[in-house]
């Protein structure tokens, strides 16, 4: 079976825009970037979130039921790519080029904005439409700015969407149903998500604290990662996929974190690697208890408390549909374009849960003490479904 590369990168996030930009923050050892307090969602309630607060591109020109800030984001990491996507396209032909994207949101926001416009003034507001909230509506986004004719199709799994958008279109160019394949996802801010958390008791108010006996929740994110993914030589592989569905809780992961370890043991299979080759781990690691205790039972039983690990979401927020694509670009950088071979760090108060499996996390400014061959991403989201993601060096 031919290989699958990931051959560019394009991302935006808490961290900035832009795999230089992104990549600096990610490493700094100093002080954690990314996540701030923010009451633009929660007027009067400060709030730390993994919110993009530089300026999106306008899309006054496309047509309204396109215009939304989760298409703003998409289109800002397609820029950073734009040339090798359009080479792809005039060398492959607009057929031959997928679309596969995760998202959770997709246009809420503008949702939100219209409603609240309709109760104040009697009447939805001129730009808005039904179709800006569809959850397919990053694909035909995509699509449309492309110009591609090919495959195009969204993934809404919560947490683990995009991950498997990417594992989706690896399995359209295994099967030859495309030649070059735009993967990833996105997901905006917005009330209804930050609400709903809120409600189950699973929002931290300062930066979270993943594996710390202090962990208190979630800090919500935003962003957007896109890869493109080819036969062709890149710098990274997308050496291994897995994916399964525990099914255990609509809301909570199996405590057992059967799901979970099928989806890593799948990954590493199909790698055909062992454990023991894996040079760091990207853990879902959202700081809730129980994610924090079955992720830490799972990535201990089978990789021990020696390889590096760290959880990325106290830099990012949890990006939600947009999460696996972040994380998995997260591990690109380091796999790419690292000669100090830098790790992303581990950033927590340090203290560490007694009742939680130990794990080696990543101390901020950490390299790593061999150069990086494989990288593993880990999604677990609500409902059960597990992705993981093992990527490369070329």
């Amino acid at each position: 079976m031919s290989a699958i590369h990931l051959n560019e990168l394009g991302i935006v996030c808490a961290l900035g825009a832009g795999k230089q930009v992104v990549a600096e923050a990610l490493f700094a050892s100093d002080a954690p970037r990314g996540v701030a307090m923010s009451e633009r969602w929660t007027p009067g309630k400060p709030l730390a979130l993994g919110a993009f607060d530089q300026a999106l591109p306008a899309l006054d020109s496309l047509p309204v039921a396109m215009r939304s800030r989760n298409n703003a984001l998409l289109r800002l990491a397609l820029d950073e790519i734009r040339p090798e996507v359009n080479r792809a396209i005039q060398a492959h032909g607009a057929a031959r080029v997928a679309i596969v994207l995760g998202t959770s949101t997709s246009g809420i926001a503008e949702g939100e904005r219209a409603h609240r416009c309709l109760e104040q003034n009697g009447d939805w507001p001129e730009d808005f439409h039904y179709a800006q909230q569809e959850m397919g509506s990053p694909a035909r986004f995509l699509a449309n700015e492309l110009g591609t004719h090919g495959p195009a199709h969204v993934i809404s799994t919560a947490c683990s969407s995009s991950a498997k958008a990417i594992a989706s279109g690896a399995r359209l160019l295994h099967a030859g149903l495309a030649d070059a394949v735009i993967a990833g996802g996105a997901d905006s801010l917005c009330s209804f998500t930050i609400a709903g958390f809120q409600s189950l008791e699973a929002v931290s108010s300062v930066r979270c604290n993943p594996f710390s006996v202090n962990r208190c929740g979630i800090n919500i994110g935003e962003g957007a990662a896109l890869f493109l993914m080819t036969r062709e030589p890149g710098a990274v592989r997308l050496a291994g996929a897995g994916e399964s569905s525990d099914a255990h809780h609509m809301s909570a992961p199996d405590p057992t974190g059967r799901g979970a370890r099928q989806a890593i043991s799948q990954a590493l299979d199909r790698a055909r690697v062992t454990p023991g080759e894996i040079d760091y781990v990207n853990l879902h690691g959202t700081g809730t208890a129980q994610n924090d205790a079955m992720e830490s039972a799972v990535v201990s039983s089978l990789f021990g408390a020696r390889t590096p690990c760290s959880s990325t979401k106290p830099l990012t927020g949890h990006a939600l549909g947009a999460a696996g694509a972040i994380e998995a670009a997260l591990c690109w950088l380091a796999l790419a374009s690292n000669p100090h071979r830098q790790l992303p760090p581990h950033w927590w108060d340090g203290q560490a849960d007694a009742a939680l499996q130990p794990l080696h996390l990543v101390r901020p400014g950490e390299a790593a003490n061999r150069p990086l061959r494989y990288a593993l991403s880990q999604s677990f989201a609500f409902g059960g479904s597990n992705a993981a993601l093992l990527l490369g060096a070329a």
